[in-house]
């Protein structure tokens, strides 16, 4: 029934516009903005979802510049060591040489003084934004995730970098060695020697070792160590306070030392006699070759190749010569350390961008418009507009008629 009170149609075509416009609305706002959800409105659930793992992707681009960071510092690390691996090297090859009796072995160690000046140098350039890997023990942390649980509670994960000492500054002789009884103890400082066995059954197969009595001038202090080398295998006895306590403190680091030697794959046999204090003697059970033995005091303050101050071999080129072995030994260690972590932050770094690439297609399969779909309806919403203007317009023509009938 048809009224010219109320036009009934022109309500309906009225609503149907605006529905038509609010739709046309949010698809326009869709295809500008790229996002099918832009505000909590459009999908609450959605859109706080999407904002949290927006914020940790903001979170792994600064993870990944940290990672960034801390990949350069150790690679700085890296290549000083591998720097001073090299240095002691040509270092090792001038230190074979002056074991001949007719070379010039003072102009051979102030070869050797230059190299362990630029193993200095190298080391204390070896800084990145001011971090140094290699001038002093510690560990150094770099950020390389952020873990959330199922609670949502967020917790850092860091990569732990432990720093390599490979300073040579701070080493302070000690007479430790006793200088009577030590087979080939340099005389200047008593904190080195080294000697050479004959083959088991020979002439020279055995060589004796003693220790300082604690209680002398250069006593032993907590975290002094002694590193033995015996041929290709090395073993270092570390003094702890308890050692430093005990009644006859030599006693007790010779138990130690002869214990580490024992459990170290040496092929030597070692008499510890009670009756003399802080003497080891050390027998080569090889038959067929001879074995060379050195020895090498640090002090609990020196940095890790501080024994290179004690190198001289003008005094004691045989002591120098295993000396040397645990220093490369040392810095190749370093080196390997790392590299290793080098390489572990490298995997960390492509795995966190890998993660916040995945974490974003995740965003936007959830927030983004469908784009062609959303272009599609922005041509049908325009159309069925249009048609919702002209109904509206038909439906008010209506009751312009029927009024004018009565005129």
């Amino acid at each position: 029934m048809s009224s010219i009170l109320t036009n009934n149609g022109a309500m309906v075509a009225l609503q149907t516009l605006k529905s038509i416009n609010s739709n046309l609305s949010d698809v326009q706002s869709q295809i500008s903005t790229g996002k099918a959800v832009g505000s909590a409105k459009d999908n609450s659930a959605v859109w706080a979802i999407s904002k949290v793992m927006e914020s940790d992707v903001k979170g792994f681009k600064a993870i990944s510049d940290s990672l960034s960071l801390g990949e350069a510092t150790v690679s700085v690390g890296r290549q000083a060591a591998e720097t001073v691996t090299d240095l002691l090297t040509e270092m090792k090859g001038k230190i074979v040489a002056s074991q001949e009796d007719n070379v010039d072995k003072v102009k051979i160690q102030a070869d050797i003084s230059a190299l362990r000046d630029q193993i200095t140098t190298v080391v204390g350039a070896a800084q990145f934004n001011g971090l140094n890997l290699v001038d002093s023990a510690g560990t150094v942390n770099v950020l390389g995730s952020l873990d959330r649980d199922s609670s949502g509670n967020v917790t850092a994960s860091n990569i732990a970098v432990t720093k390599q000492n490979l300073s040579t500054g701070s080493y302070t002789a000690k007479a430790v060695f006793d200088t009577t009884n030590t087979d080939g103890v340099s005389a200047d400082g008593a904190d080195t020697f080294g000697f050479a066995l004959d083959a088991n059954g020979g002439t020279d197969d055995a060589g004796v070792i003693e220790f300082e009595d604690g209680a002398a001038a250069d006593a032993w202090a907590a975290g002094d160590s002694v590193t033995i080398r015996l041929g290709d295998e090395e073993v270092t006895y570390t003094i702890t306070q308890e050692d430093v306590d005990a009644t006859a403190t030599e006693d007790v680091i010779a138990v130690g030392v002869k214990s580490a030697i024992e459990a170290s794959g040496a092929n030597v046999t070692v008499d510890y006699d009670t009756t003399t204090p802080g003497r080891l003697t050390i027998t080569n059970a090889d038959t067929t070759d001879g074995l060379h033995i050195s020895g090498q005091f640090n002090n609990a303050s020196a940095g890790g190749l501080g024994a290179l101050a004690a190198i001289d071999v003008t005094t004691n080129a045989s002591a120098a010569l295993g000396s040397i072995e645990t220093l490369i030994g040392t810095a190749i260690d370093a080196a390997a350390e790392f590299g290793s972590v080098e390489g572990r932050i490298g995997i960390q770094a492509d795995f966190v961008s890998n993660l916040s690439d995945s974490l974003k297609s995740g965003i936007g399969a959830m927030v983004d418009a469908n784009m062609e779909e959303a272009s599609a309806r922005l041509q049908a919403l325009q159309t069925q507009q249009q048609l919702g203007v002209q109904s509206l317009s038909i439906a008010n023509q209506a009751p312009q008629t029927l009024l004018s009938l009565f005129r």
